[in-house]
């Protein structure tokens, strides 16, 4: 299991994201191990479907600016080329993020407790390491 200092390090986003919203996303996680540690198989194999199925950060970030993009590029050539501006933005902070793990929307999607693959991945490795140790 990696430490919490570990990831931050390892992860661009973490250490783009401020030291209290990463605890409060670690505890939540642990705290999510915990609750699953006294359940069946089947609870702790339908919780990792479900870890499975979760959106990181990545994703929702890339989601979002493509509607963003897409959005902007359909009002701009059909109501006013004002809102060409809306994809120059949004594809800025893509391109920001990709080269330096951080974007405005980042913050906003941290403190709502979207995590990385890594922090989910550490969850479902937790719970499968349950099941193996029965």
């Amino acid at each position: 299991m990696l430490h919490a200092e570990d990831q931050t390090s390892k992860d661009r986003v973490r250490h783009a994201t401020a030291p209290y919203i990463n605890h409060e996303i670690d505890r939540r996680t642990n705290r999510n191990i915990r609750r699953y540690a006294n359940s069946s198989d089947e609870v702790i194999n339908r919780r990792i479907e479900e870890l499975d199925q979760e959106w990181d950060v990545e994703r929702a970030l890339e989601v979002n600016a493509s509607t963003l993009a897409l959005t902007g590029l359909l009002l701009g050539v059909t109501v006013d080329k004002k809102w060409l501006a809306v994809p120059g933005v949004v594809l800025t902070f893509l391109l920001q993020h990709g080269l330096q793990g951080w974007c405005p929307p980042l913050p906003i999607l941290r403190r709502l407790g979207v995590r990385t693959r890594s922090e989910i991945d550490r969850e479902k490795y937790e719970l499968r390491a349950l099941l193996e140790g029965r």
